[in-house]
């Protein structure tokens, strides 16, 4: 144990001179100077983190902050607001659940995060990963975050040839043992840093690691190789159809889809079920009348568990149309980045 304390250190003084600068990071300088990480923040950025990359993260987080710079702030937002600007994050029940979230802990906390796991682990939308992320880093308790980067650090740092998931429990069993009770926070980030910046899923960086002498995968040369991944089921493919309705006036014809389900409450073109292709196609019954014409090309796009390839109707409606779902949004009430990824492909190809 002396060991991994010891190595914990070494990642620790590594970190100083190496964290990357993150608009919700407090710099470990800042940090050992007194400055204390705002859990508001730490808790956007980890839901949005979730299977998103820093890099698209930054400019999502920078924006939500300007918008709603609390949590009382995002409490109070409205729920079409908050969906809008998440647009083309993907994984929408995050953004659901964020807003519960936030109204949850004005309500039941009064607007302040508590600094308890199990609290956390009660809020709506933080998991045993979020739970502990911001356990640690918004408040310096000693649990171990658990994410693809530490995964990938652990595997070769022991040479484990457990394919995930499968090895998850002994990675997480690790991730434990080498967490200190003091600088947690720093240390949850200091070893996410290493696998993003240093050890990398290809051509790790391991001369200048600085836990390089006692990695068992460097010394054996299988690097590369980990961490191990059991193979991925095929994606089946799904079809659909969605209709782009456009009034005389300029409006569009649009739909909030339902709170439950893929995309669920965000704004979006009214369409058909999305079906496998061993089923019948949906017959696609318009949602106003007008002449309606299949438009050239086709939009494809990959969702967690299958690609789906949609046809796009296009209509140009009259003045007085009298639709039998959705309702006509006005030019100034419409932006196209309100729109979930898969349904600006449909506007773009229907522009």
């Amino acid at each position: 144990m002396r060991e991994k304390h010891n190595m914990s250190v070494i990642l620790l003084g590594w970190y100083d001179e190496n964290a990357r600068e993150m608009p919700w990071r407090v710099a470990p300088q800042d940090r050992m100077a007194g400055v204390t990480p705002d859990p508001y923040a730490v808790w956007l950025s980890e839901i949005m983190l979730q299977q998103t990359t820093v890099v698209t993260v930054k400019d999502y987080f920078q924006r939500f902050i300007a918008h709603w710079p609390t949590v009382f702030d995002l409490a109070n937002a409205k729920d079409a607001d908050v969906m809008g600007e998440w647009a083309g994050l993907g994984y929408y029940a995050r953004a659901r659940n964020l807003l519960k979230c936030a109204r949850t802990v004005v309500a039941d906390h009064g607007g302040i995060f508590p600094a308890d796991h199990d609290a956390l682990l009660k809020l709506p939308g933080i998991g045993p990963y979020t739970a502990a992320a911001v356990s640690s880093i918004a408040f310096d308790l000693p649990y171990a975050v658990l994410d693809g980067n530490v995964e990938r650090v652990l595997a070769r740092l022991h040479n484990i040839h457990t394919p995930l998931p499968e090895a998850k429990p002994e990675l997480r069993a690790l991730a434990q043992s080498y967490t200190p009770s003091n600088r947690a926070g720093d240390y949850a980030q200091a070893i996410m840093d290493l696998g993003a910046t240093t050890c990398t899923p290809k051509s790790p960086s391991c001369g200048i690691c600085p836990w390089r002498d006692p990695c068992i995968a460097r010394e054996k040369g299988t690097m590369a190789d980990l961490p191990r991944k059991a193979p991925k089921k095929v994606k089946p493919i799904r079809h659909g159809t969605v209709f782009l309705g456009k009034r005389e006036d300029g409006a569009w014809l649009l739909e909030t889809r339902p709170e439950k389900g893929l995309l669920g409450g965000m704004l979006g073109w009214p369409g058909t079920d999305w079906v496998d292709t061993s089923l019948p196609l949906p017959e696609g019954n318009a949602p106003a009348a007008g002449h309606w014409a299949e438009q050239a090309g086709e939009v494809r796009h990959t969702f967690t568990h299958f690609h789906l390839i949609l046809k796009v109707m296009v209509a140009e409606l009259p003045k007085d149309s009298t639709p039998n779902r959705g309702t006509f949004r006005s030019l100034s009430d419409f932006r196209p980045s309100d729109l979930p990824t898969v349904m600006r492909k449909a506007f773009d190809l229907a522009q």
